[in-house]
């Protein structure tokens, strides 16, 4: 599986904590590569865009808070990303929203249990049947 990651200042230590705990997939890292202050939009945005277009399977974003990220890649269109601070909550993001961007609170969440948020999202698949119908109605709001 390849996926895009990205992470803000705040989030660098957790993306690279999760590219060594994930050898088994591919990772495209957009960056940041340090702890020097920069702007979320600017490895966000691309890394969402990634998998909007199809380049990378899913992708997983890093700030502070979550919410940024969460803003920024939920501009792109195709593009459904979710901030979840509990495994149940990621599993229900893939399960009923067909999420294909794990958002994560770097401040907010220990490494080991965003490693077992990650886990449990990459493994839970999407249900579609009444699910469909909702991600369809997303969509249909990107167009207008």
């Amino acid at each position: 599986m390849k996926l895009a990651i990205a992470s803000d200042h705040a989030g660098y230590h957790l993306k690279e904590d999760l590219i060594r705990a994930f050898p088994e997939h591919e990772f495209m890292d957009f960056g940041t590569n340090s702890e020097s202050s920069m702007d979320y939009p600017d490895t966000g945005y691309p890394a969402a865009e990634a998998v909007a277009e199809g380049e990378c399977d899913f992708g997983i974003l890093i700030c502070g808070s979550g919410i940024g990220m969460s803003i920024t890649a939920n501009k792109v269109p195709g593009v459904r990303a979710a901030l979840c601070s509990i495994t149940d909550v990621a599993r229900l993001s893939r399960m009923h929203n067909n999420a294909n961007v794990l958002v994560l609170a770097a401040r907010f969440t220990a490494t080991a249990y965003a490693i077992e948020i990650v886990k449990a999202w990459l493994e839970t698949p999407f249900t579609e049947g009444r699910h469909m119908e909702r991600i369809n109605k997303i969509h249909q709001g990107e167009r207008k």
